[in-house]
């Protein structure tokens, strides 16, 4: 009995798992693509995500965020990106202004799970934030965790329910401070290390 509730709790403090993901080499770029979020409004640039996650890393992070852009405009823009930045890994952060133009969930999911086509078929290994939907709970749809299990993504649905939650981590209703970015990068920080990329 003992050495089973030994194993039950090694299980529940090792967490769910994380899909493991190829080494970045030191001079591999990652692109951090999506809108609003990922540009870093509420902050300035250097207080942005990306910007953050790339002193945390010590990689190159190119940050490649649109505000108000939809799933269906990020779609039309990636292929020139991908070609441009030539990344080995893009963190794909998008969906938000779907869900406010209330555009729909079926169109969001269908768009990102072309990104993730588009950037895998280039051999770009891609992480995956899920953005909450505004209502009571403020948590991601249930679409992200199903396109991250399908494709075998590492996958972040945490953080960003959490900086919502709490006023002193934004600079509006729907973005982070400098302080919200932070966690931002951290989280996903973590989650790559999880996953064996750094």
């Amino acid at each position: 009995m003992k050495a089973w509730l030994l194993l039950l709790l090694l299980l529940v403090a090792c967490g769910p798992s994380v899909p493991k993901l190829n080494p970045l080499p030191m001079d591999a770029v990652i692109l951090a693509f999506g809108d609003s979020l990922t540009y870093g409004t509420g902050a300035s640039a250097e207080e942005s995500y990306p910007m953050v996650l790339q002193t945390l890393l010590g990689r190159t992070v190119v940050r490649s965020g649109v505000p108000g852009e939809v799933t269906a405009e990020s779609l039309a823009r990636l292929p020139e990106v991908l070609d441009e930045q030539n990344p080995k890994l893009m963190i794909l952060c998008i969906g938000g202004n779907d869900f406010l133009r209330q555009l729909g969930e079926q169109q969001a999911a269908e768009n990102i799970r072309a990104m993730i086509k588009l950037a895998k078929g280039k051999g770009v290994d891609v992480v995956l934030v899920g953005v909450p939907k505004f209502g009571l709970m403020l948590s991601p749809p249930d679409f992200y965790g199903q396109i991250a299990k399908e494709f075998q993504l590492p996958y972040e649905d945490e953080i960003m329910h959490k900086i919502l939650l709490n006023r002193n981590l934004k600079s509006d209703e729907i973005h982070p401070n400098a302080q919200g970015y932070q966690l931002f990068a951290e989280a996903i920080a973590a989650l790559l290390k999880k996953a064996g990329v750094v």
